[in-house]
């Protein structure tokens, strides 16, 4: 099953589910449900169920624990140099804001509170926190990423598959970089569970700070529209900051990466045409 069925049928899913909720006169919150579920559970289990059996292969080949532990110092880091980049982003946005849509700018400094229904807000944290990560990463670094890449180059399929997964995304720059940053960290360790375990991170610390109250730190985030002048000075030299560490990193992530996938293809073409040999030794007949 092509990526692109993926998607069409990622459609064509969630817009018979949500004509069959407004039929049924649905809440806002059950439509919201039934579309989270079909989009980040349903379809992919479906989809992935198929393409594991197709492949003959088990997700134990693409998440395992073998040495996670010394990546998570380097995914702890990099959470923290997004959220500094995603900040500094956010704060040259509301500048270019301020002048014509203030109201916006007011609306990015507010804090969002928790739904009042308890077992919805569990619901919405469980999505954003793990099944949200899971499914996303599966999808677009575990399918999209190596499809590309098997019909152009590496370069193309670390950029194409994170400008998808940025426009998809309120903050597209942020996102944009995120994505190429866990497509570098898939790619380098065949590990899918190490930018799984990146974006449920960055996805837990973005959650605590945007509903409990007080949460995000003055330093970090524009608390009210006046700071986005008077602040210029040290958010311009934290965006600046950061995104040059963010291309130090993408730059260190992709050292030999290209040489180093090189050779695991030619190895495994090897292994293709000596099967054959090892079939006839194993049957003369």
């Amino acid at each position: 099953m092509p990526a692109r069925h993926l998607f069409g049928f990622l459609a064509l899913a969630i817009s018979v589910s949500i004509i069959a909720m407004f039929e049924l006169s649905a809440s806002d919150q059950m439509i919201e449900v039934v579309f989270q579920l079909v989009l980040y559970v349903f379809v992919p289990v479906l989809y992935f169920s198929y393409y594991f059996h197709k492949q003959k292969t088990s997700v134990k080949n693409v998440l395992f624990l073998h040495g996670l532990r010394r990546w998570v110092p380097v995914v702890a880091g990099l959470v923290c140099l997004s959220f500094m980049f995603s900040a500094g982003m956010l704060w040259f946005q509301m500048y270019i804001l301020l002048p014509v849509a203030p109201w916006l700018v007011d609306f990015f400094t507010g804090s969002i509170p928790l739904p009042g229904n308890t077992l919805y807000a569990v619901f919405t944290l469980a999505i954003i926190t793990v099944i949200g990560p899971i499914a996303e990463e599966f999808i677009f670094r575990g399918v999209l990423l190596k499809r590309i890449i098997a019909k152009t180059t590496m370069w193309s399929g670390v950029f194409i598959s994170s400008l998808i997964f940025g426009m998809l995304h309120a903050d597209i720059v942020g996102a944009f970089l995120f994505g190429v940053l866990s497509s570098l960290l898939f790619l380098r360790t065949g590990n899918l569970l190490v930018p799984i375990l990146f974006h449920s991170l960055n996805n837990s610390v973005a959650s605590y700070m945007m509903f409990v109250p007080g949460a995000r730190p003055d330093w970090l985030y524009i608390i009210n529209s006046a700071e986005v002048y008077s602040e210029a000075g040290p958010y311009a030299t934290m965006l600046v900051c950061s995104a040059f560490a963010m291309l130090l990193a993408i730059w260190g992530l992709s050292r030999g990466l290209e040489k180093k996938l090189r050779d695991e293809q030619f190895t495994k073409l090897l292994e293709s045409y000596n099967e054959p040999e090892k079939n006839e030794l194993r049957d003369p007949l």
